[in-house]
């Protein structure tokens, strides 16, 4: 839907002519995320480059009753950066400086457009430690991590993007800034607005500049490849290492289909004959309590059925794991021409049942499906390769879908562990939840977004 030329006039005037979007190719390379849903055409992009300019950027959108759409990179996997037909986009990525590393009170202070990667190595050549790594952390934006409290491999010992969250400043829907959260350990201080804007999906307000904590790095760490000659076997050692309470800081599975994808694309020396395995890497302060906690995994691992463990022994062999392990979702989406990605996270005890279901899903529908996923954190990725142009397989594979969050409900799991709700999800969530529960959150949004023009059609329908 074309904007109004005196309208977009009046962004320009805000953010700069070369910074405000309106033509139709243009308009398109916005309309669309990583998840598989129709592209929508917004009616026009502004690329605000200050502070100033997001809050008067926000405040012009609002006044004008222009559904309000933020984005960073769009690398994510729930729809909820594909805008509406008469709004605007609101890119961030233009706000991307790191304000201050703070080696003393290990923090760091963020414009919401810095790159996750570009952060971590930041904070890494200071001495400090910024583990959340989430597979597109090469292109993503901590923005867009923290709208939709992405995780990572290191979830399962270091937690998620959340609980890096300090505090930070949300341009309200009136253009002004909200301020949330300190730069302090404890903080009680008015409503912990900050815990509610993680994973809120840009549904609430817009982030301007974020607090971020910092940890030390682990001093030693020790890295190990687990084969197995059964899916089964390698789902009850997920479950085995957790219930001998060693809590590895990644453990990652990937089955046969994905090993033989990712090593005909990368030559890491995975070996595909594997039913499955299991990547797994432990650390600590001290290398002689890594080096028990390596023992005893490895315990873990040939008593539950592994007929091969590889341990990394230098740091190239180490990097070469985790390099497979990243490449699992790239492999796979290049073997159709559509890749269906889900996140359906389980209670870490019924990882057995999950994977178990997931391959007879898979079955049933007569669908190639590749697994791969935090097991330790029973967050698993099974990966649908198929063709939305054919229409038979599409609706076998939504069928597939609508059984897989049925199975991760009735485990007591989540519809999503950290790729978000968004437009993709949003039907389910009375599912997961119930009707009263979805009118709490829409109450409350409606508090912070009277006209519900930030992300409307997002998480709650």
């Amino acid at each position: 839907m074309p904007i109004n030329p005196a309208l977009a006039k009046e962004f320009e005037n805000v953010v700069g002519k070369e910074q405000v979007f309106t033509e139709e190719a243009d308009l398109h390379s916005y309309s669309y995320d990583a998840a598989v849903l129709t592209p929508v055409r917004p009616a026009i992009v502004a690329a605000p480059t200050t502070q100033e300019q997001l809050c008067k950027t926000v405040k012009l959108a609002y006044e004008n009753d222009l559904p309000i759409t933020v984005r960073g990179s769009g690398t994510n996997l729930s729809g909820s950066t594909i805008p509406q037909s008469n709004g605007i986009v609101i890119l961030t990525n233009r706000l991307n400086k790191i304000l201050e590393i703070n080696e003393e009170d290990l923090y760091a202070v963020v414009e919401p457009g810095v790159i996750t990667a570009q952060f971590a190595t930041a904070v890494a050549a200071r001495g400090l430690f910024y583990p959340p790594d989430p597979g597109s952390q090469s292109v993503s934006t901590l923005g867009g991590n923290i709208a939709h409290n992405a995780g990572g491999l290191r979830g399962l010992k270091y937690g998620v993007t959340k609980d890096y969250v300090m505090g930070m400043e949300i341009v309200d829907h009136m253009g002004e800034l909200v301020k949330t959260g300190s730069r302090t350990v404890k903080y009680v201080t008015g409503y912990n607005m900050a815990a509610l804007m993680a994973a809120s999906e840009g549904t609430l307000g817009v982030f301007s500049n974020i607090v971020i904590k910092l940890v030390p790095p682990p001093k030693a760490s020790k890295a190990m490849l687990a084969e197995f000659d059964d899916v089964n076997k390698s789902s009850e050692t997920v479950a085995g290492i957790i219930a001998s309470h060693i809590v590895p800081c990644t453990l990652e599975f990937l089955d046969n289909n994905c090993i033989r994808y990712v090593e005909a694309d990368s030559k890491a020396g995975l070996p595909v004959d594997a039913a499955a395995i299991l990547l797994i890497e432990v650390d600590g302060g001290h290398s002689q309590l890594v080096e028990e906690d390596a023992a005893k995994v490895m315990e873990v691992c040939r008593k539950c059925g592994s007929t091969n463990i590889r341990v990394a022994q230098t740091a190239e062999e180490k990097l070469k794991i985790w390099e497979a392990r990243r490449n699992a979702l790239p492999s796979l989406a290049r073997a159709r021409p559509t890749t269906v990605l889900e996140d359906a996270t389980v209670p870490r005890s019924q990882i057995p049942a999950m994977v178990a279901a997931v391959n007879a899903i898979a079955k049933k529908y007569n669908l190639e499906v590749g697994t791969f996923g935090h097991a330790g954190d029973g967050n698993l990725h099974p990966t649908i390769l198929c063709d939305r142009r054919d229409k038979e397989e599409f609706t076998r594979v939504e069928a597939a879908v609508d059984e897989i969050f049925d199975v991760a409900l009735n485990l007591k799991g989540t519809l999503s562990g950290e790729h978000g709700i968004g437009k993709a999800k949003a039907k389910w969530m009375e599912k997961e939840t119930n009707r009263a529960t979805i009118e709490f959150n829409k109450r409350l949004r409606l508090a912070l977004d009277p006209k519900m023009l930030f992300n409307p059609g997002n998480k709650f329908v």
